[in-house]
């Protein structure tokens, strides 16, 4: 432990830190592994108040949240001095994670920031602790600190909740099946014996995935020129307007090539519907960004995979599996995308 004046926070280590990640597998580990539910939310690590200092929650990207999150300051408080834990930021509405209503919180204006907060108060998940009362437990193997994790949160209130954890592989997998509908988009496997490493992919993240047959709707021009940067894809809705729902740019070199000169020539005046969400419009998430885009007669339909959805619309981008000339873009609806059903946020977590 390092040495400590009477005026220096009493955390064992500097803030901020870069959380520890995961890599995304399809083969499930087994044998010496926890497995938790991947929440929809913001990573963020929280630091106890300390000394003289208040306390923090910051991103993933070390930036600070409290600023959006001002609501969230009072749970920092909770926790005894020299503590940090690892989490999550999520919104809770109707009992499931609301990653729309999560985005709305960051937001430039204050009085914006203060009415959110009041009408869509965010909580916290744990699921690691990495210091508790000044001591360092980052070198313990992950079975310990979610025992002391655990044992922590017998002293938490709102807006704290700990995530379940499992080292029953049978369970963990009927997790991934039953929790999605709350707002859990996978699981998260640990080693039982692993340490905390700072920005390494230690864990192990095992994602939903499905695939949906969508119409091409435009297209963007790859920023080096002469080639497609991404396709624009769209499904119909009950009206037979055609809906934005996602982009798709993994191709290779030679198929952008191929797949511009296609989409050349079906070049239109306007292919999504006027009153349907619609490529190229501005956000704070678009920082300035070129959104400009090419439309074009809707006829070619691509299948496509994706991991998750934000209302009627793709999380990431998608993965490009295969044209299908034999589909009827007609077919190619809003109600391909499937709804999971299960318990709310409030059975699930503790």
């Amino acid at each position: 432990m390092r040495p400590r004046l009477p005026w220096m926070p009493d955390w064992p280590f500097d803030p901020p830190i870069s959380p520890m990640e995961a890599k995304v597998r399809t083969v499930w580990p087994e044998d010496g592994w926890a497995y938790e539910p991947k929440w929809d939310g913001f990573r963020a690590v929280a630091w106890s108040d300390a000394g003289n200092q208040e306390g923090r929650l910051d991103s993933r990207n070390k930036r600070p949240l409290l600023r959006y999150f001002p609501e969230l300051k009072a749970a920092l408080g909770q926790l005894p001095s020299g503590t940090v834990v690892d989490g999550e930021v999520v919104v809770v509405t109707g009992d499931h994670l609301d990653f729309d209503g999560l985005q709305l919180r960051i937001h430039p204006a204050e009085s914006r920031i203060e009415m959110l907060s009041e009408t869509k108060p965010a909580r916290l998940v744990s699921f690691d602790l990495l210091a508790l009362r000044g001591e360092d437990l980052r070198d313990e193997p992950f079975r310990e600190r979610r025992e002391r994790l655990t044992a922590l949160f017998d002293d938490l209130g709102e807006p704290w909740n700990l995530t379940p954890s499992t080292t029953d592989l049978e369970e963990g997998q009927r997790w991934f099946d039953e929790f999605e509908a709350t707002g859990c988009d996978g699981i998260v496997a640990k080693r039982l014996d692993g340490v905390y490493v700072e920005s390494k992919r230690e864990m192990v993240k095992i994602k939903h995935r499905r695939t949906v047959d969508c119409v091409v709707g435009g297209y963007r021009i790859h920023k080096d020129g002469g080639k497609i940067g991404s396709i624009l894809l769209g499904l119909y809705n009950d009206v037979g307007e055609l809906h934005f729902i996602g982009h798709c740019s993994g191709f290779s070199t030679t198929d952008r090539v191929e797949i511009l000169n296609l989409l050349e020539e079906i070049k239109s005046d306007d292919s999504f519907g006027d009153e349907v969400r619609r490529p190229g419009q501005e956000s704070r998430w678009s920082s300035g960004k070129d959104l400009s885009w090419i439309p074009v007669t809707p006829g070619v339909v691509a299948e496509v995979s994706y991991d998750q959805l934000t209302g009627a619309r793709f999380r990431h981008a998608t993965r490009f599996e295969r044209w299908r000339p034999d589909e009827d873009p007609d077919e190619c609806t809003l109600d391909q995308l499937e709804r999971p059903e299960g318990p709310g946020f409030g059975e699930v977590v503790l």
